[in-house]
């Protein structure tokens, strides 16, 4: 409010425009023993555009200060391998691309998968001539027409193949193969790699022409649907976060544009290292996650205790020197309106409004000078 101080010239200037019966009427300042009091005219309270106001009701925070950034639930994300080796055919993915679950992602090939399909065959062809034998034996056995010994070979080498089929029939489901469609002229090379989740490619690591390992990933998969908050506060600031909390947050570098969330879990554990807890929060407004993207810094408060306390505007309270003063309408005749300077404590200060301690020591019909006490107040 200091910065006001050049502004007593202008207020003197505005008043000598004024009608020729008020331009030579100065504001009356009059000493008292613990306050000032102060006149003015009904012309130069007008075209000073001063106003008049009371305590009023405003909500103030205590916060706990913090940061972080937008995360995904661990079930949002999918790193794009393949189970089985081979060298990238066919790939058409940007980051930023979109995709659904189970869409083409890209092709691998590799003669491996010719062998495997081969052998797939070859096992289903043999299990039906052996389960056929070793039900035949298995009879046999019970007429005592067959050794103990045939019927025990004829079974070991039907369990055998039937698990060798099972595998076979499971690995190429992995690779995306469907067995029952898997004929002596349907074998090929090549395989499909899909999506497992729908979301947006975040990267891609492949190129056509690449050998891909099992253990290499090709490309990344983030599912927006969910986006949240992940915050960190110090251990200290622990006792005060709860669920349901309200929370502010700005995204680093934009000003005063602020949004709105609220605590939906706390970390039950501290890190060793940062001695920080983690704060999950989901957003109030759900069309507000366009706007994000996971990795986002943001600036945030958490609101952990709300009160509604008496305030005036922080313009009707003047600083003079570590000591706060207000203005309060004593009067008003023909003569003009007459105020007092009066000392007050002042608590928390939040948009634009400053809470009033000891509200009491006011009626509550008080009225204060609530634009232009600057300037009377530095007369």
């Amino acid at each position: 409010m200091i910065i006001y101080g050049i502004f007593a010239f202008v207020m003197l200037t505005l008043i000598s425009c004024n009608s020729s019966k008020d331009s030579n009427e100065p504001i009356q300042l009059e000493e008292k023993s613990n306050s000032r009091e102060v006149s003015i005219t009904t012309s130069q309270f007008s075209s000073s555009q001063m106003e008049l106001g009371k305590f009023s009701q405003q909500v103030f925070h205590q916060s706990v200060k913090t940061n972080g950034m937008f995360d995904v639930p661990p079930e949002n994300k999918a790193s794009v391998s393949a189970y089985f080796g081979g060298y990238v055919k066919e790939l058409n993915l940007l980051p930023g691309q979109k995709v659904k679950k189970g869409q083409l992602l890209f092709t691998l090939e590799n003669p491996e998968y010719v062998q495997l399909q081969e052998d797939f065959l070859v096992a289903k062809a043999q299990l039906g001539y052996l389960k056929s034998d070793f039900e035949r034996q298995k009879e046999l056995v019970k007429d005592h027409v067959t050794s103990q010994k045939n019927f025990l070979k004829a079974e070991s080498e039907f369990r055998v193949t039937s698990a060798t089929y099972e595998s076979l029939k499971k690995k190429l489901s992995l690779m995306n193969l469907n067995p029952n469609n898997i004929t002596e002229n349907s074998i090929r090379s090549t395989i499909s790699v899909t999506a497992p989740i729908s979301g947006f490619i975040t990267s891609v690591d492949a190129e056509k022409g690449m050998f891909l390992n099992p253990a290499d990933i090709a490309a990344t998969i983030t599912n927006t649907d969910h986006l949240h908050i992940e915050l960190n506060i110090f251990e200290t600031d622990f006792p005060q976060v709860e669920i349901g909390q309200e929370i502010k947050f700005r995204l680093q570098k934009e000003g005063s544009k602020y949004y709105q969330a609220k605590v939906y879990l706390i970390s039950k554990s501290i890190d060793p290292q940062k001695r920080t807890a983690n704060v999950h929060g989901h957003l109030m407004n759900d069309d507000e996650e366009r706007l994000f993207a996971p990795g986002m810094y943001v600036e945030a408060e958490i609101f952990t205790t709300t009160d509604s306390l008496p305030a005036l505007p922080n313009e009707a309270i003047v600083n003079l020197e570590d000591r706060h003063y207000v203005l309060i309408k004593t009067g008003e005749d023909t003569d003009g309106i007459k105020f007092d300077r009066m000392e007050i404590q002042v608590g928390e200060t939040a948009n634009g409004f400053t809470e009033i301690k000891k509200p009491g020591d006011f009626n509550k019909n008080s009225e204060f000078l609530v634009k232009g006490a600057f300037n009377l107040i530095n007369e």
